[in-house]
């Protein structure tokens, strides 16, 4: 594909991921991420022409004006898309493939001082949050999304999520609805493994508190002194503990107490 083809291609897939997007003369004038990728898409061929040194100037200067560090030696796919454009680092053995969308502060780093493969590889398709660091060289899979924030040391497999420090790669059941143009921009829905985890649990020890008390090891209703003074201010004191308030409305009146009221200094 020529040059221009690239450009054109690179310009056209920002109307289809950003709906902020007006006319094509507002694209090239006003966003840094498309200032950053057709600099690249040059410096990228001076390159591989051995015009190492314009190639890696062109790239500084690109930086200076877009705040986007993209490597020249990197190689980076079609519809190539960062959105806002800001304090976002590829690596010069990062590999990126087709329709690949990156939001501000996204960092495609390497994790050692030797020469070869140190910088990661994002298959088509994949959408990274704003912020997120994906370091080594790992492999995030084809239609893969990474959480804002995420720190990714680990391949990703094909169509998953993965959030949290490190990144762990969670099920994603109603998450993520297509646009009509097939490029998945709802990377805000996303579970919380930790607060699942502990959801769990805590319905793990309700039930074996029910099951000390039916063994009449304890008295029934002895249990509950332990959430006296407690505070629940977070969604899962509430709706997963058996001290919280949608657990103490399901019980039987002959157990129920009043919810906890809050320990003021």
């Amino acid at each position: 594909m020529s040059l221009l083809a690239q450009w054109r291609e690179d310009i056209r897939c920002v109307f289809e991921r950003d709906p902020a997007a007006r006319t094509t003369f507002e694209v090239l004038t006003t966003y840094p991420g498309v200032h950053a990728i057709m600099s690249y898409r040059l410096a990228n061929r001076l390159w591989r022409a051995g015009w190492r040194y314009p190639a890696r100037l062109l790239s500084f200067v690109a930086r200076m004006l877009s705040n986007v560090d993209i490597h020249p030696g990197a190689t980076i796919g079609e519809r190539f898309f960062i959105d806002h454009g800001a304090c976002v680092v590829i690596g010069e053995t990062a590999e990126i493939g087709n329709d690949v969308t990156l939001y501000h502060g996204v960092t495609l780093g390497g994790t050692s001082w030797n020469k070869g493969k140190r910088h990661p590889t994002l298959n088509d398709g994949v959408l990274v949050g704003a912020g997120a660091k994906i370091l080594g060289p790992i492999t995030v899979g084809a239609n893969a999304r990474v959480g804002a924030n995420s720190v990714v040391v680990q391949d990703v497999p094909d169509g998953c999520t993965v959030v949290g420090i490190p990144g762990k790669v969670v099920k994603v059941r109603e998450a993520g609805r297509p646009n009509p143009y097939g490029i998945d921009l709802d990377h805000h829905l996303i579970p919380d493994p930790v607060g699942k985890a502990i959801g769990c649990l805590l319905e793990r020890i309700d039930a074996l508190e029910k099951k000390v008390e039916a063994g009449g090891l304890v008295a029934a209703g002895s249990q509950q002194q332990f959430y006296q003074g407690c505070a629940p201010d977070n969604s899962i004191c509430e709706s997963d503990c058996s001290g919280g308030a949608n657990a103490l409305a399901q019980q039987p009146s002959g157990r129920r107490r009043a919810a906890p009221t809050p320990v003021t200094e």
